[in-house]
């Protein structure tokens, strides 16, 4: 008699943290893990996929960084930030399977994680989803197959925004602030006192020193927003702006797939929307009432590798029950 494998591998990898749940048959988690950063356009492919399999020792699945003795699991459900192109998908995926990981695999951009997530139990595959964390994302997708996306690669593809991208416009406007080059902000007061520091001028040095690190810089986000919030032009600015791009992103797709006139879901997600803050959600909701006015809005705040389990139990044909159970332990 055959051993019985565990139905799905979920893998959500971010651009600053990986994620994994190994759930069983009946939609169960049998195990969940972590590790750093998804970033094979930085490392490569088979480095970026290395995490992966750190993520996978964490939840106890010791799998190795190589072709190994699996399969461990039936399917491999991996939604990874990064894959926006799919020569890039098919490129992860051949890693994937070279490792023996699941007897299937399939690869798709995180942003579809979100996506599903958001569904409704029961619904058709069919909706819009934007993730604003550390970047920006959005995707649609309808019950016969067609979906719309965007490149997501920085401003080179026509993006902005997302908790790094509004960092550095905080910094930007704080900067000519002080030198007298933009208008008053208080940016220029609260950046550098996050840090520790008198000035602009002392935390511009410190930032191109190295004494604090590029890592860090996406800490100043709350504090744009915290700003914005008690009434600073200058930060709302910035805040209405990401607002309207999330909108702009939301109803480009939805006109894509032909669904403006049609009442589906949009789900947001992601670290900088899942916060509430309410100068960005509002602004987003008063647009997207405007643009694309039968649209029904969500923000997700369950973690991400939900979407990919849910997935995966997609791909095997699993019953509602295992679905509805997954999500109970996501919350």
């Amino acid at each position: 008699m055959g051993v019985t494998l565990p139905s799905v591998l979920a893998i959500d990898a971010g651009n600053s943290k990986t994620d994994v749940a190994l759930v069983g048959p009946d939609g169960s988690v049998l195990g969940s893990g972590q590790a750093g950063g998804f970033q094979p356009p930085r490392t490569g492919v088979a480095a970026a996929v290395d995490v992966l399999a750190e993520a996978m020792a964490d939840a106890g699945l010791h799998a190795g960084t190589g072709a190994g003795a699996g399969p461990w699991v039936e399917h491999v459900s991996a939604c990874l930030a990064n894959a926006d192109f799919p020569v890039e998908e098919w490129e992860l995926a051949r890693e994937i399977e070279r490792r023996g990981w699941g007897r299937t695999t399939t690869v798709r951009n995180d942003t579809f994680a979100l996506l599903r997530a958001g569904l409704p139990a029961g619904a058709d595959p069919c909706g819009v989803a934007v993730v604003c964390g550390a970047g920006i994302n959005c995707v649609g997708m309808t019950p016969d197959g067609r979906t719309a996306r965007f490149p997501a690669i920085g401003r080179i593809s026509g993006d902005w925004g997302g908790g790094g991208g509004l960092a550095e416009e905080a910094l930007w406007c704080a900067a000519r602030a002080e030198d007298g080059r933009g208008g008053p902000t208080e940016l220029a007061r609260a950046l550098p006192a996050y840090f520790g520091h008198a000035s602009m001028a002392s935390l511009i040095e410190a930032m191109h020193l190295g004494r604090v690190p590029h890592a860090r810089r996406h800490e100043l986000t709350p504090v744009l927003f915290a700003v914005a919030a008690a009434g600073d032009p200058v930060a709302l600015s910035l805040v209405h702006r990401q607002a309207d791009e999330v909108v702009a992103m939301a109803s480009v797709a939805l006109g894509r797939l032909d669904l403006l006139d049609r009442e589906v879901p949009v789900v947001l997600g992601g670290s900088v929307l899942a916060a509430g803050h309410p100068q960005l959600n509002e602004r987003i909701a008063a647009g997207l009432a405007e643009r694309a006015p039968h649209a029904r809005i969500s923000v997700i705040t369950a973690s991400p590798v939900l979407g990919a389990g849910l997935l995966g139990l997609d791909a095997l044909g699993s019953p509602p029950p295992a679905h509805r159970k997954l999500r109970t332990h996501f919350g």
